[in-house]
């Protein structure tokens, strides 16, 4: 392992929680993964591992270790093909063909999406979540659709920010049949 990172807690953490506030910084991943590090004991706040729903105080010095290495995926790797439409360092962009399960899940625990990207990157990229690796979205088991998938923790951490502002557009095409009554509508 490295030198753990630390950060001085200025105005803008005070009185934040913890792994809320290592989340924002864009650095470890997501909420989720953060809590991981935390129960993991690798983050610390003035030299005692810290707890995830502590507040920070104003000066406060907190440092995180370097992440450790992922253990193996639960999930094994399968040769499920996928449509690329866009790939580069930092993300996968695919069309989810319907019928594909995103995540392994009971009844599901083979043929997912998670196990596809596990045999299209050749395992798991360091610092994702071996259950959701990069999975920043999800479409139903049966809902064909572009995926947006992070390849590691800061790519995952800042388009789930995005997400979460809702500074993503979303457009989505629905066929129905029958008798429709007007061109237009909103389904509550």
């Amino acid at each position: 392992m490295t030198d753990p990172a630390r950060i001085t807690i200025d105005a803008r953490g005070h009185r934040q929680r913890i792994d809320r506030y290592l989340a924002e910084q864009q650095r470890w991943g997501s909420r989720a993964q953060v809590q991981r590090l935390i129960d993991a004991g690798v983050v610390l706040v003035d030299g005692q591992p810290a707890k995830a729903g502590a507040l920070l105080r104003l000066g406060q010095v907190v440092s995180v270790a370097a992440v450790p290495p992922a253990p193996p995926p639960l999930v094994e790797a399968e040769d499920i093909p996928l449509t690329v439409l866009y790939e580069d360092t930092w993300l996968l962009v695919i069309d989810k063909p319907p019928g594909l399960v995103v995540h392994p899940a009971p009844g599901h625990w083979r043929g997912t999406l998670v196990s596809a990207l596990l045999h299209h990157w050749r395992g798991l990229p360091a610092g994702l979540d071996p259950q959701r690796p990069g999975i920043v979205h999800r479409l139903d088991k049966d809902t064909s659709g572009v995926l947006v998938i992070a390849k590691d923790a800061a790519t995952l951490a800042a388009l789930g920010a995005q997400f979460r502002a809702r500074e993503v557009d979303k457009e989505y095409i629905a066929f129905v049949w029958g008798r429709v009554r007007s061109q237009a509508g909103v389904i509550d």
